[in-house]
């Protein structure tokens, strides 16, 4: 059945599509801040952040460094309902803040509308450039070459896994044996399947949380994922992403998934009883898996580890940046602000915070990153930041396109639902291709 005017699904596009007929306002005007901020001059700074960025301590100590300036931040729990947020203040031209943090999934919809957020330019962006990843600096840069964002972090990927869980199982438990298992420097989706298939004969118990973050890798990792790079839909005919749905759907079968909710863990409980021994994890994952473990009342003795390997090579999840929307009252401040969350000792420092691994090439090698932390000593001593560097090797862009993130939640997210419920790889397929006509994509 088609969904109905008033649907989720068919709300879902009507705010993506509403934010393209709002102008939110001119081109940043530098001479509404012309006067610096001082104790004489004071000027409070709104930020919009989401999930586990790791910034929390570097407001203070912002504040601290800049007498006059006052940060009022919001941090929202996940990226999609940041993105919910954004497109309905977007639509409505009101309440953005000074400095809105952007998701690279949803970095489309942001392009679709980029003369709404401040050229980085004018405030000294160029002279910056090369202090990130050139890919980084490049999703960032509109047709026109305005910057409208500078990068915080990246997604490279490797996986947790729960090392007293693989003994349990009577499987390979340490960190490189694991590695080598799931197929080594030459890993394949076929292999991490096949060592799940073992651990479920072994076991009796579900290899990952959900299929949801196994299928966001797999199209991640691929040159061209929803979209081709020339903007147009990529899913309808597409061998290599019906593949690998049709490799997730037979894990599925075989009770790899533990079918449970993306995103909700019963307060971090399924991280620590058992309910399942692998994640993917991109770099700002850690700190999610760790936050998890700690709210359920568990530490470092929970067992998770970090391997070096990812199933079908090098792969990106993820990643933000810190944007400046025109409206900001005060974008010579905000700029000043973003600048400084996303400079080498920052993003070193949110890393240690919450293992987002770096797009800042200074902070990825520094002694924060890669010697040991926090974060290191809470996945069994794994030199997390020498990993993921690792892994970073060979990652290079995804277009997104305009509707990106609608089609990973509203149009696959069903569908992954249904084969972890025990439906067949063709009829959630056809229904994710079904959904995909309903809402009009392009």
């Amino acid at each position: 059945m088609k969904p109905s005017r008033k649907s989720p699904l068919a709300l879902a596009a009507a705010v993506a599509g509403s934010i393209a007929l709002v102008a939110t306002g001119c081109a940043a005007d530098a001479s509404k801040d012309a006067q610096p901020a001082s104790a004489d001059n004071p000027v409070t700074l709104t930020v919009t952040t989401f999930g586990t960025q790791g910034l929390d301590p570097l407001y203070e100590k912002y504040q601290k460094e800049n007498p006059g300036i006052t940060i009022e931040a919001t941090n929202i729990d996940t990226g999609g309902n940041a993105l919910t947020d954004w497109k309905t203040k977007q639509a409505a031209g009101a309440g953005l803040p000074d400095v809105q943090a952007v998701e690279e999934g949803w970095l489309g919809q942001v392009m679709s509308v980029a003369d709404s957020f401040t050229d980085l330019r004018e405030f000294g962006a160029n002279e910056v450039a090369g202090d990130w990843v050139d890919w980084k600096v490049k999703q960032a840069t509109d047709p026109e070459g305005r910057v409208i964002g500078y990068g915080t972090d990246i997604g490279p990927m490797g996986i947790c896994f729960n090392a007293k869980l693989f003994k349990d199982a009577g499987m390979p438990s340490e960190r490189e044996e694991v590695a080598e298992l799931l197929g080594g420097d030459d890993a394949t989706w076929e292999d991490f399947f096949k060592a799940g298939n073992e651990y479920v004969k072994k076991t009796d118990k579900a290899f990952y949380d959900q299929s949801g973050f196994v299928w966001n890798s797999m199209v991640n990792q691929l040159d061209e994922g929803y979209y081709k790079a020339d903007g147009s839909l990529n899913i309808e005919g597409n061998a290599e992403l019906r593949e690998r749905w049709d490799l997730l759907s037979d894990a599925a079968s075989k009770g790899l998934s533990a079918n449970q909710t993306q995103w909700d863990w019963g307060k971090g409980q399924a991280f620590v009883d058992g309910s399942f021994a692998v994640m993917p994890c991109p770099g700002w994952m850690l700190g999610t898996v760790k936050g998890q473990v700690e709210g359920a009342g568990g530490d470092s003795s929970a067992g998770w580890d970090f391997a070096d390997v990812f199933p079908g090579g090098a792969a990106n999840w993820g990643g933000s940046f810190l944007t400046v929307p025109t409206t900001s009252e005060h974008p010579a401040e905000a700029a000043k602000l973003a600048q400084y969350l996303t400079s080498a000792s920052s993003q070193a420092t949110s890393f240690e915070e919450a293992g987002t691994f770096p797009s800042n090439l200074e902070a990825q090698k520094s002694e924060a990153v890669t010697g040991t932390n926090e974060m290191s000593e809470f996945f069994n001593n794994a030199p997390v930041g020498e990993i993921l560097g690792n892994r970073a090797n060979g990652v290079q862009a995804q277009y997104k396109g305009p509707q990106d993130s609608v089609i990973q939640e509203q149009v696959f997210g069903p569908a992954i639902k249904a084969i972890d419920a025990g439906s067949d790889s063709e009829t959630a397929w056809n229904k994710a291709l079904s959904t995909l006509q309903e809402l009009e994509i392009k």
